[in-house]
């Protein structure tokens, strides 16, 4: 769609007196027109249009796809003021919404399943509360051990099709992986597993789907959760939801609603900023063999220094997450030289911060050796992503795995043929179609753990 229009330059006094150009002055140049957003065009590449709003307004006020006005945030400095300012609220409630922008934010049916009550969308007090207690079930320790899991399935998925010589990367892997991972990590037995893949399938198509599915899948979630939130209570095990529902701080426990509502969370944040790793993770080392090459070789000698590196340095240059999630103003504030009134959106634009050339050395580069990468992948503040050790183990064994098990692994067809899903918070592909040599595999991999 249309971006809003760049302001126009007044025309020249006539008075004489006005100092009014003379015909051998030449007339200031006209401020180019602002890129246009939200088409296929900028979803296949915004990096040229975010560098255009990092230069010439870097707080930029657009009308976004839903019909919702909000600012977007682009350059690192104002990104990392944002992601922390208490001013800016997680809470939908101080949102001054039109009845045109009503429901329009947040995740698609979260508000009728009576799922909001989670850390993506509450402020201190509160959020503290919840987040220290789901830390306390959400442990790096409890990550670490979870490591094996993570690499059997990993062989388990590529095993599936490596004997056919072609799969498609999101498909057949890097979807299943960590809706399988999470589910597991939940304590979802595995007969069930299936429906929360389906469920996360119609999730993760941003509009694809069925009118409504969305909204739907969202419903029949949280209805599943419910159900296993009290069978766990009264049969816990050494899971996380077991572990939500175990935790208490000075003797407050989760409600049931806040249970249900963290654990939908961890599986909807928890899986798909996972699958955009892995696969624009994969595309990014197709598009270039030279970073590829120096990552297979350091694999090969038994080190892991590159992979941890190169992980955050995919996260920086392409990585899952496009825009932080919604803040609204709780008042009037001054943000990269604008003025923002008390009630409207603003999303931090991750995408255009993490390549910002003030802060990070040719930032369109990628470079997998990269050590001064305080990226804002996982965002910044007391929101720092809660999930982001697992999806690392996630991302790290998976890429370790593939360049290990498939060392001909190319990309079938042309970039220009790939398609990306049109969501405003995430960055993904809709398809990764690759080939490889049939039955190309070595030995199966140790776990890959460099956390």
């Amino acid at each position: 769609m249309n971006d809003s229009p760049a302001p126009s330059t007044p025309e020249p006094s006539a008075c004489p007196h006005s100092g009014a150009t003379t015909p051998d002055e030449a007339a200031p140049a006209a401020p180019a027109p602002a890129p246009e957003l939200f088409t296929w065009e900028f979803a296949t590449d915004p990096y040229p249009a975010y560098a255009w709003l990092r230069e010439h307004r870097p707080v930029h006020r657009t009308a976004l796809p839903s019909g919702v006005e909000a600012w977007l945030v682009t350059r690192y400095g104002d990104a990392k003021e944002a992601l922390a300012d208490a001013r800016l609220s997680k809470n939908p409630a101080n949102h001054a919404e039109s009845p045109h922008a009503k429901g329009k934010t947040g995740i698609p049916g979260e508000r009728k399943a009576e799922l909001m009550t989670h850390l993506l969308n509450i402020d201190p007090p509160d959020h503290t509360r919840l987040r220290r207690l789901v830390s306390k079930a959400f442990t790096p320790r409890r990550v670490a051990e979870f490591a094996p899991r993570v690499q059997e399935l990993t062989d388990r998925l590529i095993d599936d099709f490596v004997e056919k010589g072609n799969a498609d990367l999101i498909h057949d892997f890097a979807f299943p992986l960590p809706i399988y991972a999470i589910c597991d990590l939940l304590g979802v037995p595995e007969e069930d597993q299936g429906d929360f893949r389906d469920w996360a399938g119609m999730m993760i198509r941003h509009g694809g789907g069925p009118r409504g599915g969305v909204a739907r899948s969202v419903k029949k979630m949280r209805g599943y959760l419910a159900e296993l939130i009290h069978r766990k209570r009264e049969n816990p095990g050494d899971d996380l939801i077991s572990g939500l529902i175990r935790a208490s701080d000075h003797g407050e426990h989760l409600t049931e609603n806040e249970a249900a509502a963290m654990a939908f969370i961890l599986l909807f944040a928890g899986f798909e900023t996972t699958v955009n790793l892995i696969g624009n993770g994969t595309y990014a080392l197709l598009r270039h063999p030279e970073q590829r090459a120096r990552l297979e070789a350091s694999l090969a000698a038994g080190e892991d220094a590159l992979l941890a590196t190169g992980i955050e340095e995919l996260l920086r240059f392409d990585g899952p997450v496009e825009m932080a999630t919604w803040r609204y103003a709780t008042e009037a504030l001054t943000l990269g030289g604008e003025e923002i009134a008390a009630g409207d959106p603003v999303l931090v634009v991750l995408a255009a911060a993490d390549r910002d050339p003030e802060r990070f050395t040719d930032p369109d580069t990628l470079d997998l050796a990269r050590r001064d990468n305080q990226h804002l992948g996982y965002g910044h503040g007391i929101h720092y992503c809660l999930g982001a050790p697992l999806a690392r183990l996630e991302g790290q064994t998976a890429l370790a795995t593939l360049l290990r098990r498939l060392p001909d692994l190319r990309l079938a067809g042309e970039p220009d043929d790939l398609r990306w899903r049109g969501g405003l918070i995430m960055r993904g592909l809709r398809t990764l179609p690759v080939e490889f040599e049939p039955g190309s595999r070595s030995e199966k991999s140790d776990t890959v753990s460099t956390l």
